[in-house]
């Protein structure tokens, strides 16, 4: 046999090798939709369980009134509104993860992209509730949206409650529509795959997918131009989350470092968020041959960095107030620190700053279950954070008269609770419902 010969049938072996990495890949990602074990179903009955307390609890809060909340003067803004902005960090980090590494090519946002880009969507629907719960009456949620009416009343645009409808809204239309486009591909295969009524809803759901050259062609522009368009329309949205606070007058909120700052503190949140959802999601669908830990590792990194521009900010608002020459503004930080909720300012920053600087170890870094731990911390601190954003700055503002504290109430802490289940069961669903790793790209990076 010639060296030619002998060229060519190196060839087709590794074409051949090549197809079935390829089809045993597909395989392996399709095996988790299949039909779910008893601890699926657990979990489910668990998140669906913690959903129902919350649902309960919010139809005593309309039924009885909102006295039954811990909001009283001065704290009008309560765990409602830090449950608001914690759920839109969690969303806006999503999209932005998976579009930031998107654009810069970062190979392996292929593992954490499609997980990301769900949990966005699945959290802006859980804080599009809270401004609905905080507003008490919700039957009247409509007069939040600008349309004219008999008596050509419009909304009061100055309000922040109008801010965030429009910025929720709007990013859950970028966000859904980013997700469902990445998922085209995918759904196609499914339709291939599936048989009854579940080949004819995914092939509704596929838009007549073929693979042609002329589609993947015109695919490949649309993901480009969507990604470009939600990664600055992340940062907006989160910046008018922030303006919600910066616009006001009350010590502690009037700053110019609110912007940036709640943008890295999203991103932080979020990614930990990627990584409590993401590291049980890959042991228990046996991913772990394509969720390496490299990848896990460069992830941290990133969580480190993004922490420690939380950290910084930390810093910079301390010193803002200290040498602002404000005697309120800094009254305001001595209280944080040492006042009435000095316990939550305290494990806010063990949580948001001195824990996550142990990543810079490599050897826990590359420790699936300790960065597992670590996301726990990193959600209950960015939590704990906006807690004391909201809570703390309208505790203690310019009148000592006014000056009062705040405790959350039963119905508060199962609203709360309710928020996590109804966005954990639309996270199980999801991944029983579609693939929780994207075929298409993996098989595509496996040439």
């Amino acid at each position: 046999m010639s060296h030619k010969d002998t060229g060519v049938v190196n060839q087709e072996v590794n074409a051949k090798s090549a197809a079935q990495v390829k089809d045993q890949m597909e395989r392996d990602i399709l095996a988790a939709i299949k039909k779910p074990k008893p601890v699926y179903w657990l979990g489910l009955l668990i998140t669906i369980t913690m959903t129902l307390i919350g649902a309960a609890a919010w139809a005593y809060q309309i039924k009885t009134g909102m006295g039954v909340a811990g909001i009283r003067n001065p704290v009008g803004w309560g765990v409602y509104i830090t449950d608001f902005v914690f759920w839109v960090g969690i969303a806006h980090s999503g999209t932005l993860i998976s579009a930031i590494l998107f654009l810069f090519r970062a190979r392996f946002r292929n593992r954490f992209n499609r997980s990301a880009e769900a949990m966005t969507v699945f959290a802006v629907m859980t804080a599009g509730l809270f401004p609905l719960i905080h507003l008490g009456r919700v039957w009247f949620f409509y007069w939040l949206f600008p349309y004219p009416t008999q008596r050509l009343l419009w909304v009061n645009f100055r309000s922040p409650l109008v801010w965030d409808v429009f910025a929720v809204s709007t990013y859950f239309t970028v966000s859904a529509i980013f997700w469902y486009i990445g998922l085209v591909p995918d759904i196609a295969i499914l339709r291939r795959v599936r048989t009854g009524w579940q080949k004819l809803a995914y092939a509704f759901g596929s838009l007549g997918w073929k693979g042609t050259f002329k589609q993947w062609q015109h695919y490949n522009q649309i993901y480009k131009y969507l990604a470009a368009l939600a990664t600055p329309l992340v940062l907006s949205v989160h910046s008018v989350v922030s303006w919600d606070f910066a616009m006001g007058i009350i010590p502690g909120w009037h700053t110019t470092i609110f912007a940036p700052y709640f943008v890295a503190g999203a991103i932080f949140s979020g990614m930990a968020m990627v990584f409590t959802l993401v590291i049980p999601m890959r042991k228990f669908f046996r991913l772990e041959k394509y969720i390496t830990v490299d990848d896990f590792e460069k992830a941290a990194k990133l969580l480190l960095f993004t922490g420690m521009i939380v950290g910084y900010a930390y810093i910079v608002e301390f010193c803002l107030a200290m040498y602002s020459g404000n005697p309120f503004e800094r009254d305001q930080f001595i209280y944080r620190a040492v006042g009435d909720y000095a316990f939550t300012y305290w494990l806010m920053i063990a949580c948001n700053v001195v824990t996550p600087l142990t990543l810079f170890v490599r050897k826990l870094r590359r420790n699936i279950k300790y960065l597992f731990i670590i996301s726990f911390f990193v959600n209950i601190g960015m939590w704990l954070e906006r807690f004391n954003i909201v809570v703390i700055s309208l505790a203690h503002d310019f009148d000592p008269y006014a000056w009062g504290t705040y405790t959350p109430s039963i119905i508060e802490v199962a609203i709360t609770v309710g928020s996590f289940g109804w966005f954990l069961t639309w996270f199980l669903l999801f991944s029983k419902t579609l693939p929780v790793l994207p075929i298409t790209e993996l098989k595509e990076e496996a040439e």
